[in-house]
């Protein structure tokens, strides 16, 4: 076991790890032996970072300050209860993007991630988390199931693989 943090990620800061990370891990994941580069990961996690000012990268960081897991969260794209008016959505965190780093696998860092992220969540003013995952990757979905995740709705295809998704809700 390594020792680790985990902690909001200042502004503009490991941007260009939590891409890589999540490169390496969508590869390792998926069995794919091409790597997307950092050109084109980058974007998809400058994209939920910057989407709103109350947007997280939340990062599981070493003491060397090597980050070995990621969270890349905005407000959910929800609209606006009816009866209240409220934003729905701007209550809701949407975990767009979680990864570890492959060779940081089985060392804890997912569940590290996972047990934190509620306490930050909350402290960022969110009363509710939601994801997204693959139900072909067991190893995150029994993560988040551990942790006290539900099921929300039925399985979806991913718009672009075809791959069926589940959505997971927790109350925070």
């Amino acid at each position: 076991m390594i020792d680790l943090s985990v902690q909001v990620a200042a502004p503009g800061q490991h941007l260009a790890e939590a891409a890589t990370i999540w490169a390496e891990a969508t590869a390792a994941r998926d069995n794919d032996p091409d790597l997307a580069p950092l050109d084109q990961a980058l974007p998809l996690i400058e994209q939920v970072v910057g989407s709103s000012p109350r947007s997280l990268l939340v990062v599981a960081i070493d003491n060397d300050t090597r980050v070995h897991g990621f969270a890349a969260i905005k407000p959910s794209d929800e609209p606006s209860d009816e009866s209240t008016g409220e934003s729905t959505g701007e209550l809701t965190a949407h975990i767009r993007y979680l990864g570890v780093r492959p060779s940081s696998w089985g060392l804890g860092v997912g569940r590290l991630l996972m047990r934190d992220l509620p306490g930050l969540l909350a402290a960022a003013g969110f009363t509710e988390g939601e994801l997204e995952v693959y139900l072909d990757n067991p190893r995150a979905v029994t993560l988040y199931e551990s942790f006290g995740w539900l099921r929300d709705g039925d399985p979806t295809p991913h718009p672009r693989s075809g791959r069926l998704e589940q959505r997971y809700r927790l109350k925070l």
